[in-house]
C-alpha cells in the first residue's frame, strides 16, 4: 500500500499537479491542509460544476475521499435512516448505498450522522452518534459492525455525541469523553459513567485496548465533541485529547497518558462542553476553550501534570481569536482561527499569537464548518450555504458564492479538496468543483 502511494505521489509530481486524498475528516495531515494546488477561487451552481448529486437527508459530516471513491455519512429524511454511501469520484454516480438503523436524533440541534467517516484504503468506517460502528470495504461488502453503546455503556451526554472516528497507524481510535453521571434516563446508576479513549482492529472490530481518561471536571464540562488528532514531537507519536477541562498527549500504542494541562478552568464552569478539536504546529498546540473564552497555545515537549509554564500564549487581549465550534486550520506555518461566535477568521503565529492579519465575515449568517486550507486560499462555508474563498496571504475575500437552497439553515459540513476537486456538501446537495 505504502509503495502505491509513493508511485501515485510520484506520478502527480511529474505532472506539475500533487494529488492527495482526503481520507478521514481534517485531511491528510490531520489539520485542515492539503498540498493540493489547481484549485478554483470561483465558480457558481452551474460553473465549474464536474457533478452534482441529490442527497436524501442533510448532516454535518464531512466528505471523505479515497481515489476514485468519495465516502458520504448521511441521513434519509424520509425513511428516518441512517446511512452509510459511496459516490463514484469522476462522475458523482452512486455506487452503493446502506441503511445502518432507523432513528436519525436525539435533540434538535443535530443528528446521529455527525461522525465523520475514515479510511485507510483497506475499509472504510462509519460511525454514527447512536453508537454505531460499521466497517466496509471498498466495494461496500460489510466487514464487521458493532454498537459501542451496547458494548460500553450508554453514552451520557446532554447533546447528541458526534466524535470521528481516527484511522491511524493500522489502528482505529475513537474518545468518549462523557459525564460521569447519568442525562436523559441514559448512563450507569449504580457506578460512574467513565470517559475512555478505544483502540480498535480496523480489519475485525476488536478492541485492542480500553483506556479510561479521568477528570476532575463537572456536569457538561465533562462532555466533549472533538476527535483525537495525531502530533509526532522529537520522534514521539502521540494521539491529541481535549475535553473534561483538559488537554492530554497518549501513547498511541497503548493509550498510556504521557502528559496534561488544564489550567484554564479553575473555578469549574459546568457548561464548558468542548467542540473544536487540538491542532497542532511544529511545537504549539492549540486548544479553543468553549463559548466566548480565550485560545490557548501549549507548548509542546512536556510530561506528566503541566502548570501555567506549558502556556506559550493566551488571546485574552486579543478579542477576534476564539472558537466555540470549529477547528481552526494549520497553513504555511500559522495558524488560521475561524470564530465563530464573533465572525472574523484570522491569520496567526504559532509561537507568539500575534494576528497578521484578521478579517470580519460577510453576511448575518454562522459559520461553524471547520476551515479548509489549500492552494493558497481558506475555504469557508455558512450556515447558509454561502463559500467564501479567502486569499491566504493577506486576508482578502476572493469570492462569495452562494450554494445554498431553501433547506440550508444549518450548514455545519467543511469543505474539503482531493485529486484537483473541491467537494462541498450543503444539506441536500453534493457537488464536486474544479477549475478545469
Amino acid at each position: 500500500m505504502k509503495r502505491c502511494l509513493i508511485l501515485a505521489l510520484t506520478l502527480s509530481l511529474t505532472s506539475g499537479i500533487i494529488a492527495e486524498n482526503w481520507a478521514q475528516w481534517r485531511g491528510p495531515t490531520f489539520n485542515g491542509s492539503t498540498t493540493e494546488s489547481g484549485l478554483p477561487s470561483t465558480w457558481s451552481k452551474s460553473e465549474n460544476v464536474v457533478w452534482k448529486a441529490t442527497l436524501p437527508g442533510e448532516s454535518a459530516s464531512t466528505p471523505i475521499v479515497w481515489e476514485d471513491k468519495l465516502f458520504l455519512s448521511s441521513t434519509d429524511k424520509a425513511s428516518e435512516n441512517l446511512l452509510a454511501m459511496c459516490f463514484s469520484r469522476d462522475k458523482g454516480t452512486l455506487l452503493w448505498s446502506h441503511e445502518i438503523n432507523q432513528g436519525l436524533r436525539q435533540d434538535s440541534r443535530s443528528d446521529y450522522s455527525s461522525p465523520s467517516p475514515a479510511t485507510d484504503g483497506n475499509v472504510v468506517v462509519f460511525f454514527y452518534g447512536n453508537g454505531d460502528l460499521i466497517a466496509f470495504d471498498l466495494a461496500g461488502k460489510e466487514q464487521w459492525r458493532r454498537n459501542i453503546q451496547k458494548d460500553e455503556g450508554d453514552f451520557t451526554f446532554q447533546w447528541t455525541f458526534s466524535s470521528s472516528p481516527l484511522l491511524y497507524e493500522g489502528k482505529l481510535y475513537l474518545q468518549v469523553l462523557q459525564r460521569d453521571t447519568p442525562v436523559h434516563g441514559k448512563g450507569f446508576t449504580d457506578r460512574s459513567n467513565d470517559s475512555y479513549l478505544l483502540a480498535i482492529d480496523p480489519s475485525t472490530g476488536k478492541t485492542l485496548w480500553k483506556h479510561i481518561r479521568p477528570s476532575q471536571a463537572e456536569k457538561e464540562s465533562l462532555e466533549s465533541f472533538a476527535t483525537p488528532i495525531p502530533f509526532k514531537f522529537r520522534g514521539q507519536e502521540q494521539l491529541l485529547i481535549v475535553g473534561g477541562d483538559d488537554l492530554t498527549g497518549h501513547d498511541p500504542s497503548t493509550g498510556k497518558e504521557l502528559w496534561r494541562w488544564g489550567t484554564w478552568n479553575p473555578t469549574r464552569i459546568g457548561h464548558w462542553r468542548h467542540v473544536p478539536s487540538p491542532i497542532a504546529s511544529e511545537d504549539i498546540i492549540l486548544v479553543c476553550a468553549p463559548k466566548r473564552d480565550p485560545i490557548y497555545a501549549i507548548k509542546a515537549g512536556g510530561a506528566g501534570l503541566l502548570n501555567d509554564r506549558a502556556i506559550a500564549w493566551v488571546s485574552n487581549d486579543t478579542r477576534e481569536l476564539s472558537s466555540d465550534v470549529p477547528t481552526p486550520a494549520y497553513y504555511q506555518g500559522d495558524f488560521f482561527i475561524l470564530s465563530d461566535v464573533r465572525k472574523a477568521l484570522s491569520r496567526t503565529e504559532p509561537k507568539t499569537g500575534k494576528v497578521k492579519w484578521s478579517l470580519e465575515l460577510p453576511g448575518r449568517y454562522k459559520y461553524e464548518a471547520s476551515p479548509l486550507a489549500a492552494d493558497g486560499k481558506i475555504y469557508l462555508m455558512n450556515f447558509a450555504g454561502d463559500v467564501l474563498v479567502i486569499d491566504a496571504e493577506n486576508g482578502k475575500i476572493l469570492s462569495n458564492i452562494a450554494m445554498g437552497s431553501g433547506s440550508d439553515n444549518m450548514t455545519r459540513s467543511a469543505i474539503i479538496a482531493a485529486h484537483g476537486q473541491l467537494f462541498i456538501r450543503t444539506n441536500s446537495e453534493l457537488y464536486c468543483i474544479s477549475q478545469n
